[in-house]
């Protein structure tokens, strides 16, 4: 951030909570550097649902580690070559899949989700820029048509996300990228995307500058232009991870890990109007990268859904039971 706060900022950042959270579950430690977590809700019984990260390290330490909701270890996937972001997307093609960025092969892998096992299972890759970073998965609703979008470790001032059309073939990825967009600052770098696939709406951290909004159709009449920028002020450290609480009827929250040594937070926007920051959550994770949220049920114990952040010095990540966060009503 530079240059000082005017008065006006000063007092709306004042209006908006600090809540203190605590971990409802914390997971086992992953050998190596974590960084991102996904969320796959078992539609048949939530209780079975998945959290996927990744370990950022080189070949072979880095790879998937899949985790239960009580934080035990369920499978480890690898060797992968420095995974760096990881999202999940349902129902493609008739697969729920899992696609991560390996950065230091410069391509996207995936895998299926076996929905009686609960196993992921390796389903193709697609070669993409230089080391890619980031990842976020989108529906389109008019006709199911599944992207990702990936950002990556250093980029143009314009056209530093590539977006690719995926399907699912004989259970194998296949892609082709369909656009170039999103302005960058120039500062730091661009790694985390999240899509709300309801809205159609992209958010990605530009580090050092702010939340960037678009489009994520690219057949969308305004495809090429940039919605909204917002998150500009208030952050101590980078601006990392992003995630969609999805409410009811368009309502809900954009939640930005704001990376701090120690004890990072993560500050909540209104998913309606982005401009206004409901609240900044604080919470026990050190330099936390990656986050995901999801506001389906995850069994009585995440009754309204769960945060999950990544917690850098114990190697592991923090859930949160998002109706213990207190949030205040809008």
């Amino acid at each position: 951030m530079t240059g000082q706060l005017s008065g006006w900022m000063l007092l709306w950042l004042a209006a908006a909570p600090y809540i203190g959270i605590h971990p409802s579950v914390t997971t086992e430690a992953v050998q190596a550097d974590p960084d991102d977590p996904a969320i796959w809700v078992d539609a048949r019984d939530a209780r079975r649902s998945l959290i996927i990260t990744t370990v950022k390290a080189a070949a072979p330490l880095g790879g998937l580690v899949v985790f239960g909701l009580n934080g035990k270890i369920r499978q480890r996937i690898g060797p992968l070559n420095r995974p760096n972001n990881v999202d999940v997307e349902y129902d493609v093609d008739g697969h729920d899949i899992v696609v991560a960025t390996e950065r230091l092969n410069n391509r996207l892998v995936a895998y299926t989700i076996d929905r009686q096992s609960g196993e992921l299972r390796e389903a193709g890759s697609l070669a993409v820029f230089e080391a890619p970073m980031g990842i976020g998965l989108y529906r389109r609703a008019k006709d199911g048509a599944v992207f990702a979008i990936a950002s990556r470790k250093t980029g143009p001032a314009s056209g530093y996300l590539w977006q690719y059309r995926l399907r699912m073939e004989g259970g194998r990825m296949r892609g082709e990228k369909v656009r170039e967009f999103g302005t960058f600052s120039g500062t730091a770098e661009i790694e985390a995307v999240a899509v709300d696939d309801e809205t159609g709406y992209v958010y990605y951290s530009d580090e050092d500058y702010g939340i960037r909004k678009w489009h994520a159709d690219p057949d969308h009449p305004g495809a090429a232009r940039e919605i909204q920028v917002f998150g500009l002020d208030g952050f101590k450290g980078n601006r990392e991870g992003i995630g969609v609480y999805a409410d009811r009827k368009g309502a809900g929250y954009i939640i930005c890990t704001d990376q701090i040594p120690g004890a990072s937070e993560y500050r909540v926007f209104d998913r309606q109007d982005p401009s206004r920051l409901v609240a900044v959550l604080r919470g026990a994770a050190d330099s936390t990268d990656g986050i995901e949220v999801t506001s389906r049920a995850l069994g009585k114990t995440f009754s309204r859904g769960a945060l999950v952040a990544m917690n850098s010095s114990s190697r592991n990540f923090l859930v949160y039971d998002w109706s213990k966060l207190r949030l205040p009503i809008k």
